[in-house]
């Protein structure tokens, strides 16, 4: 069972993140709190595998509660909001979180995510993926001729701590991959690809397909296993590399 420590300050939102989660026979929520500082609080004490955050709460905003819990160790944070702010995702990977989501994300999306993170995988919501990718790049236009910008590290002690927490959790391949993945893409699988490179989710590309959802998440998985890449964000990266998002 993967444990969940859901940390908002809104009653009715932790009861319905409580009714999703719920809803998975794998998942069990193990406790709640209203702000940063009862999360800190109530990991002390207690124990859980993934703890979903809130940005903004009083006492102590979800930021630092990150910060302070990841620190601790032993847990995964999921930062859940309402903003899809760039300030507030750059903070969270900077402060160690595993994931970023949307309040707005499906049910079936959230509980994903939670497995995604308590397996060790770091994890974005579709609409902030590009922004860590330009982030971390400076580029949009990032196929072979320009693989220098890429690549190339800034002088040191210039990089951001956002650069550092993605890079540690693999977001980013160091490499431009080779023709062979590319190649071993079906055109389904091409068409997925360039969509998710656009930062769409599944239930959208789904429906500019007219495919269904699970169809989507099959070509994902598979998109992921040809591509060798571990998460969405690797594979959108592969994306930009190969310069597929272009075609």
């Amino acid at each position: 069972m993967i444990s969940v420590l859901l940390v908002d300050d809104h009653a009715l939102i932790r009861s319905g993140f409580s009714m999703v989660l719920s809803s998975a026979p794998d998942i069990r929520v193990a406790g709640e709190a209203a702000n940063g500082r009862q999360a800190v609080d109530w990991m002390a004490e207690h124990h859980a595998d993934v703890v979903l955050m809130d940005v903004q709460m009083p006492v102590m905003d979800g930021i630092e509660a990150t910060r302070n819990i990841v620190a601790a160790g032993g847990s995964k944070v999921i930062i859940l909001t309402t903003f899809g702010r760039e300030d507030y995702l750059f903070a969270a990977l900077g402060a160690g979180a595993s994931g970023f989501l949307l309040k707005n994300a499906d049910p079936d999306d959230l509980i994903d995510a939670v497995r995604a993170v308590a397996g060790g995988h770091a994890l974005l919501a579709p609409e902030v993926t590009l922004a860590v990718i330009r982030h971390l790049n400076g580029t949009a236009d990032l196929r072979g001729e320009d693989q220098g910008a890429a690549t190339d590290q800034p002088a040191a002690g210039s990089r951001s701590a956002s650069q550092h927490a993605v890079q540690a959790q693999g977001g980013v391949p160091s490499t431009i991959p080779d023709d062979s993945a590319l190649a071993s893409l079906t055109q389904r699988e091409h068409q997925v690809l360039q969509l998710m490179a656009q930062g769409m989710s599944n239930a959208e590309i789904a429906q500019d397909l007219y495919l269904g959802a699970a169809t989507i998440k099959t070509h994902v998985s598979n998109i992921l296993a040809k591509t060798g890449s571990r998460d969405r964000v690797q594979a959108v990266v592969f994306a930009y590399r190969t310069g597929l998002h272009l075609t």
